[in-house]
């Protein structure tokens, strides 16, 4: 079953999905999603593991894969070397809040 997981990940779950099935594609797409940015910049595992926690293409990964995806932000921060999950809540609260104008109050 677990080899037939990414051609079915492009399917739609319905009713008759549960738990632990809709657990397993969801990661599944989350985990080719990662691959896919991954190899859009020329990274392998190594580079994700040299690259610092912050680094400024590892949250736009992030960003993508919480914006598209329903894996937690553990899981994101493991698949991505980005640290606790907590560091990464930061990081997209800021980089999400980033160029936006501070409201001035008179």
């Amino acid at each position: 079953m677990k080899q037939e997981l990414p051609a079915r990940a492009s399917e739609k779950t319905g009713r008759w999905h549960y738990g632990e099935v809709v657990r397993e594609l969801a990661e599944a797409k989350a985990e080719r999603m990662a691959r896919e940015e991954l190899a859009r910049r020329n990274w392998d595992e190594e580079t994700l593991l040299a690259r610092r926690k912050g680094d400024s293409a590892k949250v736009a990964i992030a960003q993508r894969l919480r914006r598209e995806t329903t894996m937690t932000l553990a899981w994101v921060a493991e698949r991505l070397k980005m640290g606790a999950r907590t560091h990464l809540a930061h990081l997209l609260y800021c980089h999400g809040h980033a160029g936006k104008k501070k409201a001035k109050y008179y």
